[in-house]
């Protein structure tokens, strides 16, 4: 069977395109009489196409005794021939073959945006050894090599930037369609391309930890095949078999007509019923690729147009998980605060925490001059840093660094703290020589595109909850900001989980939207998990349904209204395909349809309710204002 199996599915699209062609070529000679052969030239779209058709249905009964619509379609093109009908038996198979390859066409058009990063895989890298630079395979590069990557060529590995200046095209990781500078320090993701500069970077993630590898990883297993929905349409399609067979059976007997009998097995063959719903699932995977949505599970589009509710991580997922300087306070009149700032971002630009960075960074973007040079600096762990700037002290930390050190903080400066700290802000305080200074305030900031989206998700009909692991005034602040009415803050992966769990006890189907390791176990329990691909960790992206590659939430709810369009045009599909069927096989019952006749109206609504499917490829409702 394997062997046979094996056979039938030779040559792919491009053998079932020309044998179409041959069969359509032979069916309209057959029309016209004309046959330079000594036998009906529909017998060669019988061959063609039927053959494959009756061998596929002898394979899923031997095999797994499924009765499909192959089984079927079988019993009608044997009874026509049966009774002389050889063309209605080649026209029969010819559409069905015809069917099945616009299927397949529609298939292979809403996959192929995923499916190219396959291609994009790097073949070779440029190692770099004591003996000067080696090009080997791109699987054979370890985590801690030195690579070299040249103008043009693609990165072969996830690394970090150690030497060199570049502009990187990470089109095809984050949907950017500017390049992105790059330099010492920075990341760069394997399958993006180096525009400019040449670099050299330290290999950090390689073979299936890469960034391009987990992508292909997601497209493999981008499967409409494990839809519920489609599981209906089988379980249709084995009673539909029966009913089909039943009524043939009962109108030959009642009647005595045979070819009426016949005609209600070309009719009633559930083709539509089954081609038109995968094809329109697997549209609507196409369309979500276009939009950054990489669909793990073929349900998972089914599931999703039944939701409820949307929970949203906080930190990475509608901010940008990385702090920002928001302001910069001096309370000494004698000290501006760009001067303020240039101290803070002088004594920090030797620190190693995530905030001291954050201010550096902040001042170098909004500032042209250099920072000034510290000296003695020191770390005081738990605490801050200080160092000595134009031969004073300066401190950066928080208030206990100060205290400490035997500088008071007054009532305006712990009074300006405390607002900002009900904002969800972080608080660096300065000290310069003995005296309080001022503050810098840091905070995550919201991505640009977080307020529309929101709005845009309630638009759908969906109720946006902030889940978030945060403490409350930053959780409060930025619901508030955002227009969400649902917060939970303070939120082990734990809480999580029960937040969810009391959501979907109530009836109300839970979609999870996070990046991290800790959303993970919320991700695989609600009813959907959506991962940021980008940013996210390779457990977030592993434990979700779909991943969003570009961490561009504001096509998120396009998604959702993707979703219920999609069940729409499935429950259009399917309704339609079960009323041209009844309708059909009345017409046949009172003599109204022939074999030929029959084919040609069962089989063009097969071709319609695809059609109806491919929409789906380019759908996009309007965004509301």
């Amino acid at each position: 069977m394997k062997q046979l199996e094996k056979l039938l599915n030779w040559g792919g699209v491009k053998k079932d395109i020309v044998f179409l062609v041959i069969s359509g070529a032979a069916l309209l000679a057959s029309i016209f009489r004309f046959s330079p052969l000594p036998f009906d030239l529909a017998w060669i779209a019988i061959v063609l196409c039927g053959i494959p058709i009756v061998l596929e249905a002898i394979i899923g009964l031997v095999t797994s005794f499924d009765i499909k619509a192959d089984v079927l379609v079988s019993i009608a093109l044997i009874a026509s021939i049966v009774i002389g009908e050889d063309f209605a038996a080649g026209e029969v198979a010819f559409i069905m073959q015809l069917g099945a390859l616009l299927e397949d066409l529609t298939v292979a058009k809403a996959r192929a945006g995923i499916e190219k990063l396959v291609h994009l895989t790097p073949r070779t890298a440029r190692r770099l050894t004591g003996a000067g630079e080696e090009i080997i395979p791109a699987e054979q590069v370890q985590v801690g090599d030195l690579l070299r990557v040249l103008p043009g060529e693609t990165v072969p590995v996830d690394g970090i930037v150690r030497s060199g200046q570049t502009s990187i095209n990470q089109a095809v990781m984050t949907g950017e369609s500017l390049p992105v500078d790059k330099g010492v320090g920075d990341e760069v993701l394997s399958g993006t391309v180096n525009q400019f500069g040449s670099f050299d970077m330290e290999a950090a993630k390689v073979g299936e930890d890469s960034s391009i590898q987990r992508m292909i990883r997601l497209v493999q297993s981008a499967d409409a095949g494990k839809a519920k929905i489609v599981g209906i349409a089988d379980r249709w399609a084995t009673w539909i078999v029966i009913i089909a067979l039943t009524a043939a059976a009962l109108t030959w007997l009642i009647t005595g007509e045979i070819i009426r009998a016949v005609t209600i097995l070309v009719v009633f063959c559930p083709c539509a019923l089954v081609l038109a719903t995968p094809t329109a699932i697997m549209a609507a995977i196409g369309n979500a690729t276009r939009h950054g949505f990489l669909v793990r599970e073929g349900d998972a589009l089914e599931r999703l147009a039944a939701v409820k509710n949307i929970t949203f991580d906080k930190t990475g997922t509608l901010t940008y998980g990385t702090p920002k300087v928001v302001a910069v306070k001096s309370f000494q009149p004698a000290l501006s605060e760009d001067a303020l700032y240039a101290y803070a971002a002088g004594v920090e630009q030797r620190s190693e925490h995530p905030l001291g960075k954050a201010v550096v960074q902040g001042y170098q973007r909004g500032h042209t001059d250099a920072l000034p040079q510290a000296e003695q600096f020191q770390m005081l762990p738990g605490r801050g840093v200080q160092a000595s700037i134009h031969g004073q002290r300066i401190l950066a930390g928080n208030a206990q660094l100060l205290e400490q050190s035997g500088i008071p903080l007054s009532d305006a400066v712990r009074q300006a703290a405390g607002r900002h700290l009900n904002d969800g802000c972080t608080v660096i305080f300065l000290a310069v020589g003995q005296t309080a200074a001022g503050l810098i305030a840091l905070a995550d900031t919201l991505r640009e595109d977080a307020a529309d989206t929101i709005r845009e998700v309630k638009a759908a009909g969906v109720t946006p909850v902030l889940l978030t692991g945060d403490h409350e005034n930053a959780a409060r602040h930025i619901a508030g900001e955002l227009s969400i009415d649902e917060v939970h803050a303070n939120c082990l992966p734990e809480d999580k989980l029960k937040w969810i769990d009391r959501y979907q006890q109530q009836k109300k189907p839970v979609c999870m939207i996070g990046d991290g390791v800790n959303d993970a176990p919320a991700l695989k329990r609600a009813y959907v998990g959506i991962a940021m691909g980008g940013v996210g960790s390779d457990i977030a992206v592993d434990a979700a349904d779909i991943a969003l590659v570009n961490d561009d939430i504001k096509e998120l709810p396009h998604l959702l209204r993707l979703a219920k369009r999609m069940m729409v045009t499935i429950k259009c599909n399917l309704t339609f395909s079960m009323a041209l069927n009844f309708a059909a096989i009345i017409l046949a019952i009172t003599g109204i349809l022939n074999p030929v006749v029959g084919a040609l109206v069962h089989n063009a609504g097969s071709v319609l309710v695809i059609v109806n499917s491919a929409f789906l490829l380019r759908w996009k409702k309007r965004r509301s204002r």
